[in-house]
This record gives C-alpha cells, structure tokens and sequence, in this order.
C-alpha cells in the first residue's frame, strides 16, 4: 500500500473543505495506506474540543474522523507556529494523539509520501 500526506489549511471558514481532508484520510486508512496529515493555518484550530465535536461539512462530527485516523494509524501534525500564532495552548491539545511540527517535518513528510493531497 502508498503512502499519502494530506495537508490541510482551511479550518471553519471553509468547513466542507476542512471535513473533506478528514474523510480522505480516513478513506485509505480504512483501505490500508499509511497517512499522515499535516494541519496548518488555520486548520490547526480543528484539533480543539470544540471543533472535534462539531460538524463540519456534510460529514459526521469531525471526531468520528479524528478517531478512525488515529485509530488506524494515521498520524496528524500540527504546525507549531500556527498554534502559537492563533494562540492554541498545549493545554488545548491535551490528550490528543498529535504532534507539533516546525515548516521542515512538512518538508521531510512530503518527500516520504507516494502523494501528497493539499486543501489549501
């Protein structure tokens, strides 16, 4: 099976695209790829309680996605410097299975996918 990196920009000011990136993730899980999703801009907010438990989109509550991709596997990043810049506290992300990443682990995941799948 591929590798794919999803990167993703867009968070409630554009919800059918932010709830798009979740079910393509979450869609090769299920059929056995290796994902990887990188959340910058302000996408990063998606990861906050309030966002995970809402829907967006015309999918489930983005939780239900968030689930299945951890679940499965799938590892989601962060943009460090969008959290901190839209001030989202390491207290926001606790519990969470995400990592926070600097510019240059977008880079090194780009370059490990098979293909990388941007909604920016």
């Amino acid at each position: 099976m591929g590798k794919l990196l999803i990167h993703l920009t867009h968070g409630t000011e554009a919800p059918t695209q932010a709830d798009r990136a979740f079910l393509i993730a979450q869609t090769a899980i299920k059929d056995g790829h290796e994902v990887s999703m990188f959340l910058a801009g302000e996408a990063a907010k998606l990861i906050t309680n309030e966002n995970l438990d809402r829907q967006h989109g015309f999918g489930p509550i983005l939780r239900d996605y968030y689930n299945t991709i951890i679940e499965g596997g799938g590892k989601i990043y962060l943009s460090k410097m969008s959290c901190e810049s839209r001030g989202i506290s390491l207290e926001e992300l606790e519990g969470k299975k995400v990592e926070l990443a600097p510019p240059n682990k977008l880079v090194e995941l780009s370059l490990a996918a098979d293909s990388t799948i941007t909604y920016g």
